[in-house]
């Protein structure tokens, strides 16, 4: 391939760039509709009356289901493919969106929050579509622009919800704002159905040979697939203790035993399952050829908590902590906040292309190392603090997280091809995983505690990418529907 065929012009007409543009703005508006109520959420705790808890909550509904619905939507495009997929979840996540835009109580409001945590999941879809359309050396780009326009939804709906809001003008305006973006995305989600294909015209679309859990190779590998599967388990436990008598007290004592009884039992029957899918590697060893590391997921899988999981909890807040700290209204609170998710459109592609450019792990470990420094920075700012000084804090903070993030989805997408949507449900779970974490603690601590652990956490991350993730080399094998072997080429 030459240079100047590595390249991506985004201008151009060819099959895979318009796959790309029609995929990446239906994560934008998966995520527009995800992130819809942060900007709101001073309007919304007026009108009903809400307690700080009680708004606490409803920034960690927004993101619990996303853990389970990651993994599930995983399996699904694996098995269905991304058109289906994309398709149905931003229809399904059109109708809750009205449902959250018409509630009448704080009850009804946090169902409707749980629910469309589901739309979260929307990103896993892309990862296989571009993957599919993209080889090797432009894939880390790719994934970057995909992920990082997409992404911009969350800054976009930060700057514009608010005047859509005032524009409808009354107490209701925020629900008008809310329902707008729900039938915005029934109408793209019925269009996505027409605009794109699962891979280019004569590719093949690998699927996994098995579903319900995902494949490793080695004994090792099986059980660290097990142990890395609690943490999503666990971070459901840790929401529903926050919901239970002893803190928000939405939830009876009974009702929470039952819910870490059900975990307790999906635990047991992902065990389970991860053994039927895999027994075949505790008596019959996996050729060389067609082995992975799981560790390599693993890692990822942390460095997601940390970048994602860290983003998703910050841009959840910033709103309300930058008028609260500064005093000022609610759109301009929006708009200033909103540039910590505004760094999406330069810094998750660029993130890829240092990928593909200087390799992945060497630009993990650096991105890493400079969004634990970030948030060490943020840390510091209070109300004597310089407000343009603070914007300018948050960008630089943010531009570390998204290419940290660029660069995680840089390589799995190379990592097994027909298991690209379950490898990235994972991953794309542990960010929520992180989210849920830091909302969590942000709900006990003040803010610079808050952004004090999340650098903590990085800090760790990074040790562990430095010693346990491997540079992608060489190729990875995939076996056709007619037996023979398919070389791609990872490098």
């Amino acid at each position: 391939m030459s240079a100047s065929s590595e390249r991506l012009n985004l201008f151009s007409t060819e099959p895979k760039i318009r796959t790309l543009h029609f995929t990446w703005i239906a994560f934008f508006i998966s995520f527009f509709v995800w992130f819809n109520h942060a900007p709101l959420l001073s309007s919304i705790r007026d009108t009903f009356g809400l307690s700080d808890q009680e708004v606490k909550a409803l920034l960690i509904m927004n993101v619990a289901l996303t853990i389970p619905a990651r993994i599930a939507i995983g399996i699904a495009v694996d098995r269905f493919g991304p058109r289906l997929t994309y398709s149905g979840l931003l229809i399904a996540s059109s109708l809750i969106c009205l449902f959250f835009a018409t509630a009448q109580d704080f009850q009804t409001l946090a169902v409707a929050r749980f629910l469309l945590g589901f739309v979260g999941a929307g990103f896993v879809i892309g990862i296989r579509m571009v993957g599919e359309w993209f080889p090797a050396k432009q894939v880390g780009v790719a994934e970057g622009i995909y992920g990082g326009w997409g992404n911009f939804g969350s800054a976009a709906a930060a700057m514009s919800i608010p005047t859509i809001a005032l524009m409808f003008g009354g107490d209701d305006g925020w629900r008008y704002a809310i329902g707008a973006t729900g039938i915005v995305a029934f109408i793209y989600g019925v269009l996505y159905l027409f605009l794109v294909t699962d891979t280019p015209k004569g590719a093949t679309y690998f699927k996994p040979k098995k579903s319900g859990a995902l494949e490793v190779t080695s004994k090792g590998d099986f059980f660290l697939y097990i142990l890395m599967q609690a943490p999503l388990l666990l971070a459901l436990a840790v929401l529903t203790w926050k919901l239970g008598p002893d803190n928000l007290n939405m939830l009876g004592a009974g009702s929470c035993y039952i819910i870490y009884a059900v975990l307790l039992l999906l635990y047991v029957y992902q065990i389970f399952q991860a053994y039927r899918i895999n027994k075949a590697i505790f008596h019959t060893p996996v050729d060389e050829l067609h082995r992975y590391e799981f560790r390599q997921v693993a890692v990822l899988n942390l460095a997601y908590l940390v970048t994602f999981g860290s983003e998703l909890a910050v841009v959840s807040m910033l709103p309300l902590f930058f008028k609260d700290t500064f005093g000022l209204s609610q759109v301009l609170a929006g708009l200033l906040a909103s540039g910590y998710a505004f760094m999406n459109l330069a810094a998750r592609p660029g993130g890829g292309l240092l990928s593909d450019k200087f390799g992945r792990r060497k630009t993990l470990l650096i991105l890493l190392g400079g969004l634990t420094i970030g948030y060490i920075g943020m840390s510091q700012i209070s109300s004597e603090f310089w407000l343009p000084a603070a914007v300018a804090l948050t960008m630089c903070c943010s531009f570390f997280v998204q290419a940290g993030e660029g660069a995680v989805f840089a390589m799995v997408p190379i990592i097994k091809r027909r298991m690209t949507g379950q490898i990235a449900g994972m991953v794309g779970a542990y960010g929520n995983v992180g989210a849920v974490c830091f909302l969590t603690v942000l709900s006990f601590v003040e803010p610079r505690i808050f952004f004090l652990v999340i650098a903590s956490a990085a800090l760790l991350t990074l040790v562990l990418t430095f010693f346990l993730l491997k540079e992608p080399k060489g190729h990875m094998a995939e076996v056709m529907p007619d037996g023979s072997v398919q070389m791609i080429e990872v490098t």
